[in-house]
């Protein structure tokens, strides 16, 4: 499972680092390609020749190499891993991880990364236990991060309890899991309609809604990373998002989306709905902009299509079917008829009661709720997160 995968090993100034050359032995045994980038202080437990010689690559500590004129450049390191590891994770890096602060190579790469990010914290256990430790690994979860929990046992400190970096044979199998993962839908193509729709009132107004689209492309690059082909239908926004097996189209209105939904839906093995479509539109859309006059202005307004609904219809059985519900009020009852109208397999239901969910935020707070009527309720979290979740059920228990 790791043979040719690129790890990007980050080692940090604690005594666990040095497991970290089983760690890397471990991962080349099994076709992994490692390089590592070390902390200033990392050297004092392990030193660059040992990893460097496990590695067969270079052992990256520093930007600018005086003595050869050699400049390491954070970013290619960033964009050239499938997935960044740091083992061990002190509290010191921790902290700067969970606060943006960069002041060596290895957190460069970290802020430049492109891939996952893992880490596996190790300090002793009442700097483990501490608040601020707790709350900035619930920053780097929130993230997106993984975190691999430290283990209990014998500290430096001559202390027992938690706070031991996972033996490298648990971040081994942490790693192959996470692969394993990320090809969970290759061979897939799916379809994703992703942001809100405007409706033309003139060449310059228009109906629409607050929805950023921030929610449907984390769901496009979570999908990307398991291995399948994206054909994502976007409104407009500002999101960007690149990749070789993705498809990105853009509309302005819901007709258009729909479109766009005809034409590619029917060759993809899923979809997952989770664009703000606006209900209506107006039965006429003005020439030239439309001059103030009157005190008041009345617009006709006509049902637009209902997207979800059409796709429902032609689904196959072949194919497997997400929407999304975002709600003010009775957010499962109204779900729960939206699924069973619109012929979903699943659909995610989050409500603007819930602070820190809906439009706009980084952040959201969904339910799960499947056509076998099974529910599984998820915490507020980061949207990338929340796109993890989505995408397990999808292939656990949907796909």
């Amino acid at each position: 499972m790791l043979e040719g995968k690129r790890i990007v090993l980050g080692i940090t100034g604690g005594i666990a680092a040095y497991k970290v050359a089983t760690l890397i032995r471990i991962l080349k045994k099994n076709g992994a390609e490692v390089k590592c980038i070390l902390t200033p202080a990392s050297s004092d437990f392990i030193s660059p020749l040992t990893v460097s010689t496990l590695s067969d690559n270079p052992a990256y500590q520093i930007f600018w190499n005086k003595e050869d004129g050699v400049w390491t450049n954070h970013v290619d390191l960033g964009a050239w891993g499938d997935l960044m590891v740091i083992a061990p994770l002190t509290a010191n890096t921790l902290a700067k991880m969970a606060t943006g602060l960069c002041d060596n190579l290895l957190l460069a790469t970290y802020l430049s990364a492109k891939c996952p990010v893992m880490v596996a914290p190790a300090m002793d256990l009442d700097m483990y236990a501490h608040d601020t430790t707790d709350k900035n690994l619930s920053t780097l979860s929130d993230q997106g991060v993984k975190i691999i929990p430290a283990e209990s046992g014998f500290l430096a400190s001559g202390l027992e309890g938690k706070g031991r970096m996972a033996e490298p044979e648990t971040i081994a199998d942490h790693i192959t899991e996470f692969f394993e993962k990320s090809q969970s839908l290759k061979g897939e193509r799916i379809f994703i309609t992703a942001g809100p729709t405007y409706e033309g009132i003139d060449p310059v107004r228009f109906i629409g809604n607050h929805s950023s689209g921030k929610m449907g492309f984390s769901i496009a690059e979570n999908t990307l990373n398991r291995g399948a082909e994206v054909i994502l239908v976007t409104g407009p926004t500002n999101c960007k998002l690149e990749h070789k097996d993705l498809k990105r189209i853009d509309v302005r209105s819901a007709e258009e989306m729909l479109a766009a939904m005809k034409e590619h839906f029917s060759s993809c093995t899923g979809g997952i709905f989770s664009a703000a479509v606006s209900d209506y539109r107006p039965a006429k859309q003005a020439d030239q902009k439309i001059k103030k006059s009157d005190d008041k202005m009345i617009i006709e307004l006509i049902k637009n299509p209902d997207i979800l609904f059409e796709a429902g219809k032609s689904k196959r059985e072949d194919q497997w079917l997400v929407g999304f519900a975002l709600e003010t009020q009775n957010a499962l009852d109204n779900a729960k008829g939206k699924l069973e109208r619109k012929n979903l397999d699943l659909i995610v239901v989050n409500t603007l009661e819930d602070e820190g969910a809906g439009f706009g935020y980084d952040t959201n707070k969904i339910t799960l709720l499947d056509k076998n009527n099974n529910s599984i309720n998820f915490e507020l979290t980061s949207k990338d997160k929340a796109a993890s979740n989505i995408l397990n059920y999808i292939t656990e228990h949907i796909k």
